[in-house]
């Protein structure tokens, strides 16, 4: 079994050395990691280990044209084809998650950078880290090498991190960050679930429609014209005739009309005055719309709630939320409450205004104020509208479901009818002429 020697940092950050057996590297890597140890380098005996994270570095700025940049896939000559720049949220929340621990443990800033840039494989994240990580090292705070990279780290990241190195609670804020990175995670993804059963009913309804229009029904028409000699078809058959014949021979504008609809909605959904109404219309969806009203609801309050207990000033933790708010209509509600605070008012009075937040959240953010436990007010509204959402994704659901099913037994069930109507007719004539 090969043999690997390591370097490795322990919990006090201390650096330690040895050699141990193990059939790949990822194993001994593995290996370390769950006695509890930081692996900084790991090499098979006999050759060379890989250059370390300050070095590294250096070599880097020696020579920056020879390092490539990260995410980006090359092509012919200098031109880039394709340069990915952001990273998937399990990956920042991980990222988060190890950094606060190896703070926590009592390694400096730096150094844990470092760490952690050796060992990432997101391409992006780790050049990210390292450019941040030269940054610190050159005598800039780390917030504002988190602000070098603001499609990484958004505002509500760098401000947070900004009030944990004033309050010299780092290690704590990033434990926070990560779980709201958390929490919010798993409130997304169960929105996205719920949308996503009804979505994947509608296209297997679109392609089989297309399937039996294009390749069913016209075989169907040619056994009716021989068999029937001319009679009329039912009303029913002859729509779904008439479809058929238009699909088969109008599909490339068909195709290409769909195309221009999702294009022209992506783009006037990216408008603000397109925004406003599609975010509108979520919020009043008979069966989605409280669902999205009650996530909403909950990434406002944990946000808010996360940034003023991480000592984030209210104005500043409200402009921030406003920015990173999912609804265009709940963001406008937002920024009214931050002029009232600015103005010396109270917030519910332009949230009650909103029409958006319901009594209860209202009810406990006025005890809240009037206690002088906002912050741990919003996060326990954050709670109650997380099981909220849990509970709304089981019911819709367990709606959705039967509904979907139905739906799809009435489209296909239509066409199958329409078909077997001139069936029936063409039978009832055969036995009248046999009798």
């Amino acid at each position: 079994m090969p043999r690997f020697a390591y370097t490795v940092l322990d919990a006090r950050g201390q650096e330690a050395a040895g050699v141990l057996d193990a059939p790949t590297q990822s194993e001994a890597v593995s290996q370390l990691r769950q006695a509890g140890y930081f692996p900084t380098s790991v090499a098979e005996e006999g050759k060379a280990p890989k250059a370390r994270a300050p070095k590294a570095a250096k070599v880097a700025k020696a020579a920056p044209k020879a390092k490539a940049a990260p995410g980006a896939k090359k092509s012919l000559g200098n031109i880039t084809l394709f340069r990915r720049k952001t990273v998937k949220s399990k990956t920042l929340m991980i990222f988060t998650r190890q950094l606060a621990t190896l703070i926590d443990a009592g390694l400096p800033l730096l150094r844990g950078l470092n760490v952690l840039s050796k060992q990432e494989r997101d391409p992006v994240l780790r050049g990210a880290v390292e450019k941040i990580a030269d940054s610190v090292q050159g005598g800039s705070t780390f917030s504002e090498g988190l602000a070098q990279h603001p499609r990484l780290f958004n505002k509500l990241f760098v401000s947070m991190v900004k009030a944990g190195e004033a309050g010299g609670v780092l290690e704590l804020v990033l434990q926070r960050l990560a779980e709201f990175q958390e929490k919010a995670a798993k409130v997304r993804n169960k929105v996205k679930s719920a949308m996503f059963y009804p979505i994947a009913v509608m296209v297997i309804a679109v392609v089989i429609v297309c399937y039996l229009m294009v390749a069913i029904v016209p075989k169907f028409q040619q056994i009716f014209k021989d068999m029937l000699n001319g009679k009329p078809l039912p009303a029913l058959t002859q729509g779904v005739i008439d479809v058929s014949e238009f699909v088969q021979a109008y599909y490339v504008w068909v195709a290409a009309g769909v195309a221009l609809v999702v294009v022209g909605w992506k783009a006037w959904s990216r408008t603000a005055g397109g925004r406003r109404v599609i975010d509108k219309l979520k919020l009043r969806l008979p069966v989605f719309g409280d669902l999205t009203r009650k996530s909403a609801i909950a990434r406002f309050t944990r946000t808010l709630g996360t940034l003023v207990t991480s000592g984030v000033p209210i104005l500043q933790a409200l402009t921030i939320t406003s920015e990173t708010a999912d609804n265009a209509l709940v963001s406008e509600a937002i920024t009214r409450v931050h002029d009232s605070v600015k103005e010396g008012e109270s917030i519910v009075s332009p949230m009650e205004g909103s029409g958006i937040f319901p009594p209860m959240v209202l009810s406990m953010v006025d005890v809240g104020e009037e206690t002088g436990q906002l912050p741990d007010m919003l996060l326990k509204i954050a709670e109650v509208y997380d099981d909220e959402v849990d509970n709304s994704v089981a019911g819709l659901t367990s709606l959705l479901e039967p509904l979907m099913i139905i739906f799809l037994a009435v489209v296909v069930g239509t066409i199958v009818i329409a078909l077997f109507l001139p069936l029936v007719t063409i039978i009832q004539e055969m036995s009248g002429g046999q009798g």
